[in-house]
């Protein structure tokens, strides 16, 4: 059976923060709707615009959360909020697991395990939306950690409307177990890949929270 939790973390604005690398988009939208709201004082043509722009702002606002989250113990954990899309076996003897984010979800990732950042690759790629198999050539990051399970493989993947993602750590770095690692701006995918031996623990279509899924079994 798949690991579950015994509660949902609590992703508000008010529990948390925002994302660091929210600022190029957040910045401009919550300014036009502020002078829009403003103006709206005094013209009818303002307060039209005034609704629009705020309610993209308030958009903004929810999708740049950063939420606290009080991270679980085990071996691996979810990188990623969202939804497990496909677990695979891999021709090395590995597993990975793909988690598809939607617009909904926190995205800001969290490391899987403590350990050392060993590489950070950023590799140019298309823009398919992120549930479609030709997503794997897509705009991508391809981190490395040196972990106690041996080298872990976690690739962050761009989609139709996430065209940046935005590492916050460098290779060399010391990471703990659910520290936050980096930002995919919009709709976007995290795959993860477990080494041979290593059990699954979750199943296709099983909702994930970073930081806080366990996806591995004793």
């Amino acid at each position: 059976m798949p690991h579950s939790q015994t509660s949902a973390p609590r992703d508000g604005l008010l529990n948390g923060r925002l994302a660091r690398g929210a600022s190029p988009w957040l910045l401009p939208t919550v300014a036009t709707a502020a002078l829009s709201l403003v103006r709206a004082r005094k013209s009818g043509r303002w307060a039209a615009v005034a609704v629009p722009t705020t309610a993209l702002a308030a958009g903004m606002l929810w999708f740049f959360r950063d939420p606290e989250r009080e991270i679980t113990q085990g071996r691996v954990i979810s990188p990623a909020d969202g939804v497990v899309q496909s677990i695979m076996p891999w021709k090395d003897g590995r597993t990975r697991v793909a988690i598809f984010m939607s617009p909904l979800n926190v995205h800001v990732n969290r490391a899987p395990l403590a350990g050392t950042v060993t590489s950070v690759e950023h590799i140019p790629g298309g823009f398919v939306p992120a549930f479609n198999k030709e997503s794997e050539n897509n705009e991508r990051v391809v981190w490395h950690f040196d972990t106690e399970l041996g080298d872990i493989e976690m690739i962050q993947i761009a989609g139709a409307v996430a065209r940046r993602i935005v590492p916050y750590i460098p290779q060399g770095t010391k990471v703990e177990q659910g520290e936050r690692i980096g930002l995919i701006r919009f709709g976007s995918r995290v795959d993860i890949y477990l080494p041979e031996g290593v059990e699954v623990d979750v199943e296709v279509g099983q909702v994930t929270t970073a930081g806080v899924t366990r996806i591995d079994r004793d």
